[in-house]
């Protein structure tokens, strides 16, 4: 089998953010990035694939030179080689962007399945995948908990988380692109043999031209969503103190919850 992981580097879940000047996009300079999680366990779902069918597993992911620690990271785990888009016009791109340059990328290599994560941690669009499918014309499914591959018939089976704790089986004929949901497998740790092998990986760097594409069709300029501006959360929640007598300070207490909450 043939599969394509689709990997994006995101900051670490704890990180403490800071909008920069622009007030369109986060300061990246103190930020520590890691691989997303969703996109993790798509990558060890293809591992499991390519172990068990024999193939190839190649991660394609787009930014600038530190996603390399991500692709390498991906290398050292088991994937067999790598596509790095990488090129500065792409900065600001929506997922409608990042879709097309993806699906630019393998022009001319013929993959079975592709994996993308259900979404990512930074900013949860959840839509590559779907625009990625739509753009190849193959077979899509989403929120993907559970795959089953039948090379003989050309199909995969997969399990879809719903709401309400409920779950769908779905049939669809290969070549499909699949979002997976966090918590498909157990992602498995990079061995030293395997970042020892990672050196010698092939990883083809692919720059806006190698692509086809114009400037015009990327960056902020090429995107349907604009960003208008981000900011914090406010606080509006506040910590009432009430200083009284027990008696006193139960009245005023129900006064508040009737009037102001308006809870009671």
């Amino acid at each position: 089998m043939q599969i394509l992981v689709c990997l994006k580097q995101v900051p670490e879940k704890d990180s403490r953010y800071k909008i920069d000047d622009s007030g369109k996009a986060i300061r990246e300079e103190d930020l520590v990035f890691e691989i997303n999680e969703s996109d993790q366990y798509a990558l060890e779902e293809a591992l499991r694939l390519k172990e068990k069918f024999g193939g190839e597993v190649v991660i394609s992911s787009l930014g600038g030179d530190r996603v390399l620690k991500a692709i390498k990271s991906g290398l050292a785990m088991g994937a067999d080689r790598a596509i790095h888009i990488n090129d500065p016009a792409f900065r600001g791109s929506d997922a409608d962007v990042i879709a097309r340059a993806v699906a630019r990328g393998i022009r001319g290599q013929h993959f079975d399945i592709i994996f993308t994560g259900v979404q990512s941690d930074d900013m949860a669009f959840g839509q590559t995948g779907t625009l990625l499918a739509h753009f190849l014309d193959w077979s899509h499914a989403t929120i993907v908990m559970e795959v089953q591959v039948n090379l003989e018939n050309k199909t995969v089976q997969v399990k879809r988380e719903l709401e309400s704790n409920l779950f769908e089986r779905v049939e669809i004929p290969l070549p499909a692109v699949l979002a997976i949901q966090s918590g498909i497998n157990q992602p498995r740790y990079a061995t030293l043999k395997g970042i020892m092998q990672a050196k010698k990986k092939e990883i083809r760097t692919l720059s806006l031209g190698d692509l086809g594409m114009q400037l015009q069709e990327v960056g902020y300029a090429g995107s349907k969503v604009e960003h208008l501006g981000l900011f914090f959360p406010e606080r509006k929640k506040k910590t009432v103190i009430i200083e009284a007598e027990p008696e006193e300070a139960a009245k005023m207490l129900m006064e508040k919850l009737r009037k102001e909450v308006k809870v009671l």
